[in-house]
C-alpha cells in the first residue's frame, strides 16, 4: 500500500483515466472548449496547463518528444498546441483555462461545466506627443473582452 498518494479516481481504472484525459485534452485543443462534468474539468485542467507551459518554452527536441508522448504521438495536436495556443499565451504566466459551471444534466442531475481558453487581453501601443517636451512617449492601453455571465438576480421583498 502506498501512502499519501491522492488522485481522483473518477470511477475508472488507470488506463481508462489516461484515455479520458487524452480525449478531453484532444477535444479542448481542437475545439477551443468542451462541456463536461465539473469533476472531469477540474481533473483535466492541470494536465493541459502543464502542456501549454511546456509548449511555451523554447522549441527543442526533448520538449517536442514529451508533448508527443503526453498526446499519444498525435503530431497535429502538438503542432496546433505549439504554433497556435502557446504563442497566444506567450506573455501570460499561467491560468490559461477557465471553468464556468453550467446547468445540471437532465439524465442524472450531475453538475456540468464549460472549460475553455481564457481570452487574451489585446494590447495596443499609441504614440502621443507631449506639448511640454519634444519626446514621444508610448502609452499602452489594454482593451479586455469581458464575458458577462447570465445569472439571474433574485430580489426578495421585505415582509412585515
Amino acid at each position: 500500500m502506498r501512502h499519501r498518494v491522492t488522485t481522483k479516481k473518477l470511477g475508472r481504472d488507470a488506463a481508462h483515466r489516461k484515455a479520458l484525459v487524452f480525449n478531453l485534452c484532444k477535444s479542448l485543443i481542437e475545439n477551443g472548449g468542451i462541456n463536461t462534468t465539473v469533476a472531469k474539468a477540474k481533473y483535466v485542467k492541470p494536465f493541459i496547463e502543464k502542456l501549454v507551459t511546456r509548449a511555451k518554452r523554447k522549441e527543442s527536441l526533448s520538449n517536442n518528444r514529451i508533448l508527443l508522448s503526453r498526446l499519444n504521438n498525435d503530431g497535429v495536436l502538438v503542432e496546433k498546441l505549439v504554433s497556435d495556443i502557446a504563442k497566444r499565451y506567450q506573455k501570460r504566466p499561467g491560468g490559461f483555462l477557465s471553468i464556468q459551471k453550467a446547468n445540471k444534466r437532465d439524465g442524472d442531475k450531475s453538475t456540468m461545466a464549460r472549460i475553455s481558453w481564457v481570452k487574451v487581453a489585446l494590447v495596443k501601443e499609441k504614440e502621443t506627443d507631449n506639448k511640454d517636451s519634444d519626446k514621444k512617449t508610448k502609452v499602452v492601453e489594454k482593451s479586455k473582452k469581458v464575458e458577462v455571465s447570465k445569472k439571474k438576480v433574485v430580489t426578495k421583498k421585505a415582509t412585515k
